[in-house]
């Protein structure tokens, strides 16, 4: 069993144009489509798909929440949400004619302290019998910056992989409390180490000393060129073949949950790193965020380069 932690739910409408966006104009969407969204719902629901049993948790709140939950169980994607007075969140990608993705997300309405209170014990009392916990996004309002580092120490209590994908001070406190693996791009890692780092030299040598620190994995996302993992395996390359892109919204979800379930199968770093880029790249090919069809992810597998580079 694999848990997944999503702090800011929302269902995410992704919006077809036939046209480029003109500012100022009414824009016609040519087709709609809503999915359970927020980081680590796309996560759950790519964990289902590939084989492993998956429960999900985090923040819902009010009619929006409980059209997410709606959602969730229709993929198969069991839940077990801490209810809010806050609503939901709703998130919008745009996906226009001439190639453009445009997104526009709500920042999520703020959480009581009490209600983080009660996550935290909900937390702790779902871990027994989880092999790993995948810990993604943003947190609502009112949720402190060291959440995710209160969280990874709970997991690693209970003996459970935490593997965190977030960004700011979310990720520079989690980083604190060393998960199993982070999975980061470019422009975080600088964040992360105050610093622009910038060469593939530079990316390299800052993972390693993440993972001095006691982080096992160090995943650097390099968008369209791949991504870098440092471990003590040594640092590898991992490169997709191109695909025909349909949407990337969810393609750094897939990979994350594509690793999880990798990691609780016993794979190898290579064999896990070819697996979730495979998922992630299977991903884009679709309309919907935190989906791929399988036929797209077989065809793609033998495809996948990962190299050791050091």
């Amino acid at each position: 069993m694999i848990l997944t932690v999503t702090l800011n739910v929302a269902v995410d409408k992704s919006y077809v144009l036939d046209q480029p966006i003109h500012v100022g104009d009414v824009m016609r969407v040519k087709t709609c489509c809503n999915t359970a969204g927020g980081k680590g719902l796309n996560v759950s629901k790519v964990i289902k798909q590939c084989g492993e049993d998956v429960l999900a948790t985090g923040f819902t709140g009010g009619f929006n929440g409980a059209y997410v939950e709606h959602m969730l169980r229709e993929k198969g994607v069991e839940g077990h949400f801490v209810h809010v007075a806050a609503e939901t969140r709703s998130c919008i990608n745009i996906l226009a004619s001439d190639g453009t993705t445009t997104e526009f997300l709500e920042p999520g309405l703020p959480v009581t302290k009490e209600e983080t209170k009660r996550f935290l014990e909900e937390f702790q009392n779902l871990l027994p019998g989880c092999e790993a916990v995948v810990m993604s996004g943003t947190a609502p309002q009112g949720v402190p910056a060291d959440i995710y580092a209160r969280l990874v120490i709970l997991a690693k209590e209970a003996g459970v992989k935490p593997l965190l994908d977030t960004s700011g001070a979310f990720l520079s406190e989690g980083c604190k409390a060393a998960p199993w693996l982070i999975k980061p791009n470019e422009e975080e890692i600088s964040q992360l180490l105050g610093k622009e780092v910038g060469s593939e030299e530079e990316l390299i040598r800052a993972a390693q000393d993440l993972c001095r620190s006691g982080i096992a994995f160090v995943v650097i996302s390099l968008g369209a060129e791949g991504s870098l993992t440092v471990c003590r395996d040594g640092v590898f390359r991992a490169v997709a073949p191109d695909v025909p892109v349909v949407n990337t919204v969810g393609c750094g979800d897939s990979m994350m949950g594509a690793m999880a379930v990798a990691a609780v199968g016993g794979m190898g770093v290579e064999d896990m790193l070819r697996y979730a880029t495979a998922v992630s790249a299977a991903n884009a090919m679709n309309l919907e965020t935190g989906y791929f069809r399988q036929e797209d992810f077989q065809a793609v597998l033998p495809q996948v380069r990962v190299k050791r580079v050091g």
